[in-house]
């Protein structure tokens, strides 16, 4: 498969999970073109190319759609195999990298979620310290997977780094919407150490959400919930 076929990537810019095939796609030097989805208002593209769970991102390989965020990193990784790997290839190290990819994807989305859904501060401080958790975890992580290297890939951003990445800038975004510290020097240092280098990583810069537009994104959505009557007109 070549660079020649037409490359899409749906998504919409608020979504972490979007960052991840965009990021695949740059280390991999392959041209493609980002289309920006209404999520309000789902597309026939969208609905036609993901009819199963309806939900960006989608690769568009030619006439192919590959669905599921993980998933499209790896499909990036075999079909354009003349740049450089993203998942290793050592079955002991790849299998490694599934593990803490999945741990990532399956603990940090609700545990961020959770924060935000906290009622009173006793109930956020322990949402807030049951994230540090994972993060304290995935600083195990990091020293595992690198193995005194830059990144969880090692010299280079890999499946890892990619799977964990594009969460940073809604960390960001989070610590100043609901005024806490979540990524931090005294909790997890090397963590915060590799986000700079992620963050300006050639493959990242032009795809890292900015944190500023994040938190107005977010506010806006606050502000709509405040709005909302908690009771229907008579």
């Amino acid at each position: 498969m070549g660079e020649s076929s037409e490359v899409k990537v749906v998504g919409a810019w608020t979504s972490p999970f979007v960052m991840r095939p965009r990021i695949a796609l740059n280390i991999k030097n392959v041209n493609y073109s980002f289309v920006e989805e209404n999520l309000a208002k789902k597309s026939e593209l969208l609905l036609k190319s993901n009819p199963v769970y309806k939900k960006v991102p989608v690769l568009i390989h030619g006439d192919k759609p590959i669905c599921e965020s993980l998933v499209i990193v790896e499909y990036i990784d075999e079909a354009w195999s003349s740049g450089p790997s993203i998942l290793p290839s050592d079955p002991y190290d790849r299998a490694t990298a599934h593990f803490w990819a999945t741990y990532i994807n399956e603990k940090w989305p609700p545990a961020a979620q959770a924060i935000g859904l906290a009622k009173g501060e006793e109930a956020k401080k322990a949402a807030v310290e049951s994230a540090r958790a994972i993060l304290a975890v995935m600083e195990g992580g990091f020293k595992q997977c690198s193995k005194g290297k830059a990144f969880f890939g090692g010299d280079r951003i890999g499946y890892v780094d990619i799977a964990f990445g594009s969460f940073l800038a809604w960390i960001r975004a989070r610590e100043i919407v609901l005024d806490c510290k979540l990524l931090e020097p005294a909790h997890t240092p090397e963590l915060v150490k590799w986000e700079v280098r992620f963050r300006q990583d050639p493959a990242v810069v032009g795809v890292m959400t900015d944190t500023d537009k994040l938190v107005e994104f977010a506010w806006s959505i606050i502000d709509k919930i405040r709005n909302v009557p908690t009771h229907l007109p008579k």
